[in-house]
């Protein structure tokens, strides 16, 4: 029987790796500095963690050229060794070679999204693996042999994603499943013959399928009445299970491993709240699990056993992205704060302190004029309670208030979480404060919070953002009358859905490449997204038969009511907000005659991943609410005058 997340967990385990608040800094009343844009993107950032087959090094992505390139790190300490010489496209590794030094990474171009696999040799010479023009690709894993990895692809239908296996030795591919089902790869099992898939129905449903590669044979391994969400994360060592992420019977989800022979079902961990993801180590020694603890990652290790692994107390700082050694004696992971970005720190698993591999945050920013978040609740118009991520300048207080920002996340459904994020301390820095919402409708607080925007976008969650403006005032540091808004993707239709629906409720809207046209964006959904395609329209709505509704919430069609200064920022390679929607937003509320200004990277997608366009694109965000928030620019021009 299964229990409710709240009850007793069946091996959960001891926490080992916990998310901590932060890292410690000094919050005593001193001089805050402020920085400029060039200082804050003088911060490294970087993401990946792949070991060498030696050990001795770590492959990671970084930005420390200004576009994202391949990076290899030295365990035992040392200058990063750049491996990667792109200028334009950002390059985002994979997996180094179990044998030799070989590496997999993705790149697109100019952020269209239509990703191709390559493998640089150590003499740099690459080769795309997957050649061919309008298929996107992705990595998928290494056969437990090492002699093979797979990849998909949807060069043969762009709706979904066929499965190949690839050689080492000269990349020969061999389709091993054939996508006609629309299912997304989960898993494959250590002798290959069964693949995991997953079937999403809705974003509360969803089932995992077992295909048999000797029979044929695709059955349902998760049958289930009403919506439960079902995802697999892998294969048992030994392969007689597969562990999967489940909500069945439960408000969160949790881990439970299904016997693939008799259907029986274990549960492995339970919390709280939401196991994120679960992943044995290559030799199957140890288990990751990964739980969202309000906002922050909460890892835990255990072995064969279902033992929890206790490690000496590691940073301070949330740890994400645990990677094993070949050998299986030593850990890589990350480790951040509001304050400070991802550092790569290595750990023996016999004991020993951690070491730190990488100090991202730019030198010259003391972490201690940044900021801390802090998790923040509050009753939304119909009592609801609502979380979210609060940042408060240094200084605000009853006797200096200051402007604040309702910052929305993208989705539906994301999540505001507890990290760094160079905008948010940029502002808070000059003197915003920012409320990172988590509005009904975001993840990690249960599945019943989950629903509770479906079909109400625009409207119900909405609500919650307007609402979140009492909070901020009741602090008694927020100045009541300069309260605006800003968001992106998801967010940005939130910040567009606000101006034009509540238009007196915030003082500006700041949209970073966000939906201003329902209609359009749910009939122009990428290909690739076919397996999310009903989904996406049973929770927002169908184009075909939603049409009043989603004309009711789509700020374009309402664009004559937004009356507050705006400005936009778009990438002109966007495949999922397509150009179209901020060159039509900006044009009607420029026809009200309200300031606007737009801002467009031709050389960018659904994000901005170039120094030099997050350099003007966070630099013209600040003048503009120091114009039309602050008002700074007005008061020293009426000193000067």
């Amino acid at each position: 029987m299964i229990r409710n997340a709240h009850g007793p967990a069946v091996a959960a385990g001891l926490l080992v790796i916990a998310a901590c608040a932060g890292a410690p800094a000094d919050d005593r009343p001193h001089d805050v500095r402020q920085y400029s844009i060039e200082e804050f993107l003088g911060t490294t950032n970087i993401s990946g963690a792949s070991f060498s087959p030696d050990g001795r090094k770590i492959l990671v992505s970084s930005d420390e050229t200004g576009v994202y390139n391949a990076f290899a790190i030295p365990v035992d300490g040392g200058e990063p060794i750049q491996l990667t010489h792109s200028t334009t496209d950002a390059i985002f590794v994979a997996s180094y070679f179990p044998a030799d030094e070989r590496f997999l990474y993705l790149s697109d171009r100019g952020g269209n999204e239509l990703t191709h696999v390559y493998v640089q040799a150590p003499d740099g010479t690459v080769q795309d693996i997957t050649p061919g023009e309008r298929l996107k690709a992705i990595f998928l894993g290494w056969a437990d042999d090492e002699e093979s990895f797979f990849i998909g692809t949807n060069e043969r239908d762009p709706r979904f994603f066929d499965v190949y296996e690839v050689t080492v030795d000269g990349y020969r591919r061999s389709l091993i499943y054939r996508n006609d089902e629309g299912l997304d790869f989960a898993a494959i099992s250590p002798d290959e013959r069964y693949l995991a898939l997953v079937k999403t129905n809705t974003r509360m449903d969803s089932d995992v399928f077992l295909y048999d590669r000797q029979t044929g044979e695709l059955r349902n391994l998760t049958p289930h009445d009403g919506p439960v969400w079902n995802v697999a994360m892998d294969f048992t060592p030994d392969g007689s299970g597969l562990l999967i992420v489940t909500d069945e019977g439960s408000e969160f989800r949790y881990l439970v491993r299904q016997d693939l022979a008799t259907g029986r079902r274990d549960t492995l961990v339970m919390a709280d709240w939401d196991v994120m993801y679960a992943e044995y180590s290559k030799r199957g020694n140890y288990l990751v699990v990964a739980i969202n603890n309000d906002a922050r990652t909460e890892i835990r290790i255990y072995d064969r056993e279902m033992r929890p692994v206790d490690l000496p107390a590691p940073p301070a700082g949330e740890i994400t992205s645990v990677e094993f050694s070949p050998d299986e004696r030593r850990i890589a992971y990350y480790v951040s704060s509001s304050r400070l970005p991802n550092d790569l720190f290595v750990q023996a698993l016999d004991g020993g302190e951690a070491i730190r591999l990488t100090r991202s945050l730019n030198p010259a920013i003391a972490a201690e004029d940044l900021v801390e978040g802090e998790v923040v609740r509050f009753a939304s118009y119909d009592g609801v309670e609502v979380p979210g991520i609060l940042y408060r300048p240094h200084g605000a207080s009853p006797d200096a208030p200051v402007p604040a920002l309702v910052w929305v996340h993208g989705g539906p459904g994301g999540q505001s979480r507890l990290s760094y994020s160079a905008l948010i301390q940029y502002l808070v820095n000059h003197g915003y404060a920012v409320y990172a919402i988590n509005n009904r409708g975001s993840s990690g607080y249960g599945k019943t919070f989950y629903a509770m925007d479906d079909r109400k976008h625009g409207e119900a969650d909405l609500g919650d953002v307007v609402a979140s403006k009492r909070m901020l005032i009741e602090t008694g540091w927020v100045d009541p009358d300069r309260i605006g808004i800003i968001g992106g993707s998801y967010g940005g239709y939130m910040v567009l859905a606000a101006l034009a629906f509540r238009p007196q409720e915030f003082a500006v809207g700041v949209d970073i490449f966000g939906v201003a046209n329902w209609i359009r964006t749910l009939e122009s959904i990428p290909p690739w997204w076919e397996s999310m395609r009903e989904a996406l329209f049973t929770e927002m709505g169908d184009p075909a038969t939603d049409r009043e509704r989603l004309a009711r919430v789509s700020p374009l069609l309402h664009a004559s009511n937004i009356v507050k200064p705006l400005i936009v920022l778009q990438g002109a390679n966007d495949p999922r907000v397509l150009k179209v929607e901020s060159d039509e937003i900006v044009e009607a509320v420029r026809a009200n005659g309200v300031p606007v200004e737009y801002i467009v990277f031709d050389d960018e997608g659904h994000g901005f991943t170039k120094k030099e366009n997050q350099l003007r694109g966070y630099g013209a965000i600040l003048e503009f609410l120091d114009r039309h928030l602050k008002g700074t620019q007005q008061h020293a021009a009426g000193q000067q005058g």
